[in-house]
């Protein structure tokens, strides 16, 4: 597998190339553009500074997180043509770079969603949470005001606040999108926009709904198997696949995590992955945690296991650690604690390849 690190970029991240560099197995960064609008082409200039930066301090840009999907697309407007083109415009863009892969999401309004981005864990370490029972008790108003107010001033992936300004209007949009409109919208677009990967050789990969249940009583549909399946078999092509986010699905204890490795990467199509533990205290209520099977509800071990008898040689990063030793930052992706879980991970998959060449 290739370990990759997420960064934000010169001036948005406090987290240096040089000090990426310099853990141990780290081989590339994944990159994306902040300053572009949601649904507009990305300049083809702007992609290329950000390769020659991130390839000036000896690593890669061979991923992208994320390529966000326009609003428009998956309310299924007339207006969605327009951006489906500018996505498809996007893609050629990217592949001029060598981008091999671009993650994106396809959930309604909110992308991510957390009800406490600073909870101290007793070792005095900060972790995000989620409490559906406080997502029940709140509007969403009250909730992007609180998100907001614990990014310490600091872009959230999927949390464009000039665009969450029109919360209402957007509610008001999706009363009529179910969860099956919501598909035939997500399978409209790929079908859009998959031919053109396949020419560019530029697999899109989907990250499942995080948490994998509906928010505000809004539909959600990368959230299982079985949802899953549905969309790689309408559009059935190596391109199209998954970001195998196991901190995501495995939010809910019904989804077998090294399963779905199993089935998707025997079918080839897990592109990305994100690996991270956390703890589920009852359901609807978790939060993130350091690595370490110990440290939370799954085990790690099957994970990576899962993904080596796959042969998997795709992407992985770590994903959400901890704050800790004093670092101040973007919640969920300071330096120390994911460059503890990529020393983990590796770790991992050396024991279990050494393992079967010794021992199988």
């Amino acid at each position: 597998m290739k370990m990759v690190f997420r960064w934000y970029g010169e001036g948005n991240d406090p987290i240096t190339l040089e000090q990426i560099r310099q853990i141990p197995g780290v081989v590339g960064v994944v990159g994306a553009l902040f300053d572009v609008p949601v649904g507009e082409v990305w300049p083809l200039e702007k992609i290329k500074h950000l390769k020659d930066t991130v390839e000036s301090a000896g690593l890669t840009l061979e991923v992208i997180e994320s390529v966000n999907v326009h609003e428009d697309i998956k309310l299924g407007l007339s207006t969605r043509d327009r951006y489906i083109e500018n996505y498809r415009e996007t893609i050629r863009n990217l592949s001029k770079v060598g981008v091999k892969v671009v993650c994106y999401n396809f959930m309604p309004i909110f992308d991510w969603m957390r009800t406490d981005l600073h909870k101290k864990l007793p070792d005095g370490s900060e972790v995000m949470e989620y409490d559906h029972s406080l997502i029940e008790n709140i509007t969403p108003k009250e909730l992007v005001r609180r998100v907001k107010e614990g990014s310490a001033g600091l872009v959230l992936p999927g949390w464009e606040w000039d665009r969450l300004e029109k919360l209402e209007q957007t509610f008001e949009l999706y009363k009529d999108v179910d969860e099956k409109k919501l598909l035939d919208n997500l399978i409209y677009f790929l079908k859009g926009v998959i031919p053109v990967c396949e020419e560019c050789d530029v697999k899109l990969a989907i990250h499942p709904d995080d948490p994998p249940w509906s928010i505000f009583g809004l539909p959600r549909i990368v959230t299982n198997r079985e949802n899953i399946e549905k969309f790689l078999k309408a559009v059935d092509s190596p391109y199209n696949g998954l970001t195998l986010c196991m901190g995501s699905l495995g939010a809910n204890p019904n989804n077998n995590i090294p399963e779905m490795i199993r089935y998707f990467g025997r079918m080839g199509r897990i592109h990305f992955a994100h690996l991270r533990n956390l703890k589920i205290v009852e359901r609807g209520k978790f939060y993130e945690t350091a690595h370490p099977s110990f440290c939370g509800s799954h085990d790690m071990f099957e994970v990576v296991k899962a993904f080596h008898d796959i042969g998997y040689n795709g992407y992985v990063r770590p994903d959400h650690g901890r704050m800790i030793w004093g670092e101040k930052g973007r919640p969920g992706y300071g330096l120390y604690d994911r460059a503890l879980g990529i020393t983990y991970l590796l770790g991992l998959w050396e024991a279990i390849d050494k393992m079967k060449e010794r021992y199988c």
